[in-house]
């Protein structure tokens, strides 16, 4: 199915006219062990056809993640269909919501020191922030700043590749 498919595009490609070419998994390896770059998915893309050199490739990669945008259900029910749990009737709380990426930094207390990460709001205005290092709870909204707004998706850059 994935070759037949493979043909029509380039059948359908190439009655536009333009440069079309093809090329296989094969050419994509040689590239790669010829310039001496490790095999990941953005750097296989990076070495398809036919090319001399391959410049700039020791970037980080973005990695994007679909998290959601919350939900729209109000009552956590049970497996049998019970009320278990009623959740907040807003989807915000001094102008955050769960989702969005902020800094915290907390002067003084338990938690004091900065904070940077994905928030998960409470109707209090105690929010958890998730980082890198693992989650910060307890956080007042008061020591957060918004960096991005939530948009449904969660952005990490995996690390710089070294060879």
């Amino acid at each position: 199915a994935v070759n037949a498919t493979r043909w029509a595009l380039f059948g359908a490609m190439k009655t536009t006219g333009l440069p079309v070419a093809v090329g296989s998994g094969g050419r994509t390896k040689y590239n790669r062990q010829r310039l001496g770059i490790p095999k990941t998915h953005a750097l296989d893309a990076a070495c398809v056809g036919k090319f001399d050199t391959l410049k700039g490739w020791r970037v980080p990669t973005l990695v994007i993640k679909a998290m959601g945008r919350g939900s729209y259900q109000r009552t956590r029910l049970d497996k049998f269909g019970f009320p278990r749990g009623y959740l907040m009737r807003q989807k915000q709380v001094q102008g955050f919501q769960t989702g969005d990426r902020v800094r915290a930094i907390v002067p003084a207390g338990k938690k004091t020191g900065s904070h940077t990460g994905r928030v998960a709001i409470r109707k209090t205005g105690s929010f958890n922030i998730q980082t890198e290092q693992g989650a910060a709870q307890g956080i007042s909204w008061r020591h957060c700043t918004l960096l991005q707004r939530g948009d449904g998706y969660g952005y990490h850059p995996l690390p710089t590749i070294q060879s």
